[in-house]
């Protein structure tokens, strides 16, 4: 069922296979496996063999592009020519007239995009769920969330439909899914790919893959670049890690670090020891960066609000959500004012050290239902305190990078985040792959076929 987004490259250019092979059996598994994980909003079956077709021809006359005739899925907000760009939402989304910069990348690349993926309204939760779609579930555990906002395209690919989608992340919405879905997920930093700055900086597009070379070889053709694959291929040298274990300051939320999660993240620190790198206890001074994230991030929400076909559709904590941002213009003037004391301030601990390491979040996957009929202000408590790590460095605009960490005696997936400043991406690829070359991770698989726990 998994053989990897290199392998198919490879063999498709070797005529091991073909494009239409490969495309029929990734919308085939997606059909198959819909009524139980429900990770697609939309899949493009017609248009997605015509397009397998196309690249076959193109591979028989010698023509070789990075993932040619290769099934990939993208989030539901990523702009794809003749489809609705709905981003979670209800109601009657027009389809959109181009391609958005990523998806352009992608097909200049050669890849095939079989569908896309579901997220919870505006990717404001860690859980992907909503009126307009249902409840996506985690292939490792039925009665779980994959995580969110990127769940949908976790979910495909943990459940092998395609071998690496594409998700967002703006406050953690890649490497959450990436901790509870067992992937590799990567937040690149702010100028990394040719996108447009999005929720006022804090958004990043990123891939989510099984293994580090997947998601290397994604990240060069979203970057245009090709330099993630080579950094993958190569050691790190030793390093000096921080092992952070405290969240920022959000505004007297309650976090217990859970005892699972901390005994993995911990895991994770002693197999860096053993590979020779230094591990130190040191936490970030973040200080108040909250007040510099939260109107970025609420400006952003009724920016989407306020072009909803329909409001009243929304849920009304996003509508809701989006009225605050609507009230904070002045808000997000002095967050970007304030960005280089927070970068200067957290930038500091990267005088000691060159990488941190932290948990992804504070708990295993939240089950499905978790925020269902709760007011906004027990939504964002129940939110914060599951997930209070990852976003921090959407803030600061740096790069962060989750490896699977483990799984708890349930059979739940956690995961450990590789954090560094502006322009580090290529050191945490290249720490990530060490990593995997010892803890083997993606030799692990879910059975979700069968019901409740799978794995």
């Amino acid at each position: 069922m998994y053989e990897g987004l290199g392998t198919q490259a490879r063999r498709l250019a070797a005529g091991a296979t073909t494009s239409v092979e490969l495309t029929r059996a990734a919308l085939d598994r997606a059909e198959a496996t819909q009524p139980t994980l429900n990770a697609f909003r939309l899949l493009r079956r017609d248009a997605a063999l015509a397009e397998a077709r196309t690249a076959d021809e193109r591979l028989a006359t010698g023509e070789r592009r990075p993932l040619l005739g290769v099934p990939v899925a993208i989030k539901d907000d990523m702009d794809l020519a003749g489809a609705p760009t709905a981003f979670g939402c209800a109601g009657e989304y027009p389809a959109v007239a181009e391609d958005g910069v990523l998806v352009r990348q992608l097909r200049a690349a050669g890849a095939v995009i079989i569908g896309k993926t579901n997220t919870p309204e505006l990717g404001l939760w860690p859980v992907t769920e909503g009126s307009a779609f249902g409840a996506t579930r985690n292939p490792w555990h039925l009665d779980h969330t994959p995580g969110g906002s990127s769940g949908g395209s976790a979910a495909a690919v943990a459940a092998g439909v395609v071998e690496a989608a594409v998700g967002s992340d703006g406050a953690g919405s890649i490497r959450i899914p990436a901790a509870w879905s067992h992937l590799v997920g990567i937040k690149p930093g702010r100028g990394t790919l040719p996108t447009p700055p999005a929720f006022n900086g804090i958004t990043e597009w990123g891939p989510l893959a099984r293994t580090v070379p997947d998601a290397a070889l994604l990240l060069d053709v979203l970057a245009g670049d090709a330099r993630f694959q080579a950094a993958a291929a190569r050691e790190p040298g030793r390093l000096r890690v921080a092992l952070s274990v405290r969240p920022a300051f959000m505004g007297g939320v309650r976090v217990r670090l859970d005892p699972r999660v901390r005994a993995a993240v911990v895991g994770v620190a002693r197999r860096l020891l053993a590979l020779g790198h230094s591990v130190v206890v040191a936490e970030p001074r973040f200080g108040l960066l909250g007040l510099n994230f939260l109107p970025r991030s609420l400006a952003g929400v009724e920016e989407w609000c306020a072009v909803a076909p329909d409001r009243s559709m929304l849920d009304f904590r996003t509508s809701d959500t989006g009225r605050l941002g609507a009230r904070l213009g002045w808000a997000v003037r002095v967050s970007r004012a304030t960005l280089g004391h927070y970068r200067r301030r957290v930038g500091r601990l990267f005088e000691q050290v060159d990488v941190v390491l932290a948990p992804t979040t504070a708990t295993p996957p939240l089950p499905i239902g978790a925020i269902d009929g709760l007011s906004g202000w027990r939504t964002d408590r129940t939110v914060m305190a599951a997930c209070p790590y990852a976003w921090p460095w959407n803030a600061l605009g740096w790069p962060g990078l989750n490896v699977p960490a483990g799984r708890t005696p349930e059979g739940l997936p956690v995961g450990a985040q590789l954090l560094a400043p502006a322009g580090g991406e290529e050191l945490l690829v290249s720490l990530a792959a060490q990593l995997e070359s010892v803890l083997n991770w993606s030799s692990l698989s879910p059975d979700f076929e069968r019901p409740g726990r799978a794995g």
